[in-house]
């Protein structure tokens, strides 16, 4: 029986095959001769040339038909069978002409073909009736129309998709954002967000909700609507104009998944043949997993697991009957149908599966009774996102690593480094600080707490609110910014690395720096005072500027770039540019590479690539990258540990 249908619904295809083609015939059987007339009368060697060069081959059984034709006012006669004449040229030409519209078309280029030799006719002239030229123009139009129609008919189906790429997950997928701990921080997504689902994780009644609003008989057919509902579908077409489903759960599968929502006839004859074709690679139960993960729910939301999460703020596996009804319902016009904009409505609609599926029998009528009673409670559309700045920059990260088509399709799972507990404090604290001062008119700021052990971010704060208007979304920590004093330990630690001690006594005086052809540099102290002799332990611990430039200038900026660079600042590309104002925070740094410099010295001389990421999967939960990375050694222990003294020193302050 399963056999019979197949036929028959393969026999109908054929037909709406052949009606789809048949006006491109048309057009070929009343364009072509014309073109051909055309063409002989404006060149007639040059149509002729073009003739001859695609009529290479013809059959014998042609060349027999030419010999039995006489057309009408000329004087050629043709005689295949004395191989003395040669005229295999004047033969392929004339057959072409014959077999599609005999003797009207040789007429027009009867004075155009002096080239070919020309005999007079011997004996009497043979006149066939018109009836039996008008068959071999019916054979010639029969024979066109097999050509086109099989060419159109392979180029048709070579068109079609393979249903097996369904199988793969060729669908974009949303990369899930987590902190250490495995709390949610953001997904990125392009215009479809999305998780995948295993039906074996989801309860019954999620999937048969689907079944008995969209698809009663998905475990009878075999990918197409049974008669039924063909016929109710073009019911829908005569009566009301519209191009309307009977769409089987296989069949939308297939067009969400393959086909263009374009509403044709052609994009629905492709339909049908592409779910019959999914249902020989796939069984019942893949195919209703497929389905669930592929379709829309409305938004940006698509697949079961994302529509729950977005409606409900839960996984797919903890739906309530009544939820699972009021989602199976959503795909049919899904911002139609949404309960968050139309709550009336959805509940209609939720109703009504409900309905189905006690119709059914997939639920008895004390849960259906239950059911209906619920009301429609669901979470509000926003879009939630915390610690924006770090967010965003991981996505950078993982970006230059993978390419912004696999973060944003890819269904990565990446586990950062962020503490989310630690990242809420430090924004309390930024806001709260920044307060305190917004009388000097201050009003932004940036915080970066990285564990030096590792080089692992722990909280990145960007800016007192990430949705201020214009510039809270620019992370200060990633920016260049001039680090005033904090670059002195590194200047320092060259210092100690060039044989100074931290008792070496260093001049707080007043001091001059020649500025060829420009004002001379005179550095002073914050407080406005020189301290006279003083030892490197205390200039650094109190700041003072004029030793820092006086030990620079004996050192060298270009020494110090070097040094700078080894321990991880990365944006002095040119010594030139640079002056002794440099060890006073003349050049510019960004927060991670100072977290990243500033960690050298809390290892004890060991570098630390700073980053945001502790570990990144695929959709499959295959471990991509882990971090493991070991450190660099850059410097001395004892340089790093005097530095991490003096700077923990109060004493000395």
């Amino acid at each position: 029986m399963r056999e019979a249908i197949d036929f028959l619904l393969k026999l109908l295809l054929a037909v709406v095959n052949f009606f789809i083609y048949i006006g491109e015939f048309t057009k070929f059987l009343l364009f072509l001769p014309i073109r051909l007339i055309v063409e002989a009368h404006k060149n007639s060697n040059r149509a002729i040339s073009f003739l001859v060069s695609k009529l290479k081959k013809v059959p014998d059984r042609s060349k027999k038909i030419l010999t039995r034709i006489r057309p009408r006012k000329t004087r050629l006669r043709i005689n295949l069978f004395k191989p003395k004449v040669k005229q295999s040229r004047f033969i392929r030409l004339l057959s072409f002409y014959l077999l599609n519209k005999p003797g009207a078309l040789l007429d027009s280029l009867k004075d155009n073909l002096s080239t070919f030799k020309r005999r007079r006719l011997r004996g009497k002239k043979r006149v066939y009736p018109l009836g039996f030229k008008f068959r071999y123009f019916l054979f010639g139009v029969g024979a066109s129309f097999v050509v086109v129609f099989v060419n159109n008919s392979y180029v048709f189906i070579k068109s079609l998709p393979s249903p097996k790429s369904i199988g793969k997950i060729n669908y974009s997928l949303s990369t899930h954002i987590y902190d250490r701990d495995g709390r949610l921080l953001y997904e990125f997504y392009r215009e479809q967000n999305r998780t995948p689902a295993k039906l074996e994780d989801l309860p019954s009644y999620l999937w048969e909700a689907s079944i008995a609003i969209e698809d009663k008989d998905f475990f009878k057919h075999n990918g197409v609507a049974p008669i039924g509902g063909i016929i109710r579908a073009l019911k829908e077409n005569i009566i009301n104009d519209q191009l309307q489903g009977g769409s089987t759960i296989t069949q939308q599968l297939v067009k969400s998944a393959l086909l263009t929502p374009e509403r044709t006839i052609q994009r629905k004859v492709k339909e049908m043949i592409l779910a019959l074709w999914t249902e020989r690679i796939f069984n019942k139960e893949q195919i209703l997993q497929m389905y669930l993960n592929q379709v829309p729910y409305g938004g940006s939301s698509y697949g079961i697991e994302e529509a729950s999460k977005t409606f409900f703020g839960k996984s797919a596996r903890s739906l309530k009957l009544h939820e699972a009804a009021l989602l199976a319902g959503l795909p049919q016009a899904p911002s139609l149908y949404s309960p968050q904009i139309n709550p009336a409505l959805s509940k209609t609609r939720r109703n009504e599966v409900l309905k189905k599926m006690q119709e059914q029998k997939y639920i008895s009528q004390s849960e259906y009774n239950t059911a209906i009673k619920q009301p429609i409670s669901v979470l509000p559309p926003r879009t939630t996102i915390k610690a924006p700045h770090f967010v965003f920059f991981v996505k950078s990260e993982l970006t230059e690593r993978y390419g912004i088509r696999t973060v944003e399709e890819g269904g990565l799972r990446v586990t950062t480094s962020l503490d989310l507990e630690i990242q809420e404090k430090a924004e309390e604290i930024l806001r709260e600080e920044i307060d305190k001062i917004r009388g000097l008119n201050v009003t932004n700021g940036a915080i970066l707490i990285a564990r030096p052990q590792t080089g692992e971010i722990l909280a990145m704060v960007g800016s007192y609110d990430y949705f201020d208007k214009p510039s809270g979304a620019f992370n200060v920590t990633t920016a260049l910014r001039q680090p005033g004093s904090s670059i002195k330990p590194l200047m320092y630690s060259l210092a100690l690395k060039e044989d100074f001690t931290a008792a070496t006594i260093l001049d707080d005086t007043p001091v001059v720096f020649p500025n060829p052809g420009g004002v001379p540099y005179r550095p002073v102290n914050y407080d406005g005072r020189f301290h006279g002799r003083i030892p490197l332990r205390y200039a650094l611990a109190n700041s003072y500027n004029v030793p820092a430039v006086k030990t620079l200038n004996i050192l060298g900026v270009s020494q110090f770039v070097e040094h700078a660079k080894l321990l991880g600042i990365s944006t002095w590309p040119d010594p030139s540019r640079f002056g002794l104002s440099l060890t006073l925070g003349g050049g510019e740094v960004t927060m991670v590479d100072m977290a990243k410099a500033f960690g050298v010295f809390a290892n004890m001389g060991e570098k630390k690539e700073v980053t945001p990421i502790i570990k990144i999967q695929d959709s499959f939960e295959k471990t991509l990258y882990e971090n493991n990375s070991n450190g660099t050694h850059v410097l001395d222990q004892k340089i790093s540990y005097i530095i991490t003294d003096i700077l923990s020193d109060n004493i000395a302050r």
